[in-house]
């Protein structure tokens, strides 16, 4: 497991090379064999690690790592932009299981982060954060953003925001069915995470007045 982690670090940190390596490898082997469709993967898997090299990465230390925290300690921006913003440079210390830290390091573009989306979501420097790691190579770290803090407060919002405008549509006409309907299904959705006794209520309260519609 701990080979296979130090491949998935290096593939999904140092794309570049990896390409080299491909390369030199499949052009080898091309030689050696006399055989020039040997030449064919390296083109395609050159083209899958760069898209999908760091979802891999995530996708094994979350199924085989084991659970620890890391704390970012350095965060510095590059001259270098993807998708109009800065790409930064990052430095971090994992916790292994004997309690002490070790270094690591990534970028924006490099991050390996669980669940698996299109975003790029990185903790603040200086705060704890739970990661997973194969015991043995605490380096190659994926970071299991929405089990922080600051992960768990950026769900809350993302599930408040229906909310806000479902209530704001059905404050400008509280006899519209569709909008009172809306109005309870995000609070529904709401409280199936969060516990909230005022939600749990007001959802009641817009049951009984679609009743009265009806």
């Amino acid at each position: 497991m701990i080979f296979i982690s130090k491949i998935l670090f290096f593939t999904s940190h140092h794309g570049f090379y990896t390409v080299i390596i491909l390369f030199v490898f499949f052009g080898l082997l091309s030689y050696v064999t006399k055989k020039a469709w040997f030449l064919a993967p390296i083109l395609p898997l050159a083209i899958l690690n760069g898209f999908a090299g760091q979802y891999l990465n995530a996708w094994y230390l979350n199924k085989y790592g084991v659970e620890s925290t890391a704390i970012i300690t350095s965060d510095v921006e590059t001259n270098s932009t993807l998708n109009d913003m800065y790409i930064h440079d990052y430095e971090a210390i994992v916790k292994k299981q004997d309690g002490k830290y070790t270094s690591t390091f990534f970028s924006t573009t490099s991050a390996t982060i669980y669940p698996i989306e299109n975003a790029i979501r990185i903790p603040r420097m200086g705060s704890h954060f739970p990661v997973k790691y194969i015991p043995g190579y605490e380096k190659n770290m994926v970071i299991l953003y929405y089990q922080s803090e600051e992960g768990n407060n950026a769900l809350k919002y993302e599930k408040i925001a229906p909310i806000q405008s479902a209530k704001i549509k059905y404050e400008a006409d509280r006899t519209n069915k569709e909008f009172i309907e809306e109005y309870i299904a995000a609070l529904e959705d709401y409280v199936k995470t969060y516990d909230s006794e005022e939600y749990k209520v007001k959802i009641e309260e817009l049951k009984a007045e679609l009743k009265q519609l009806k």
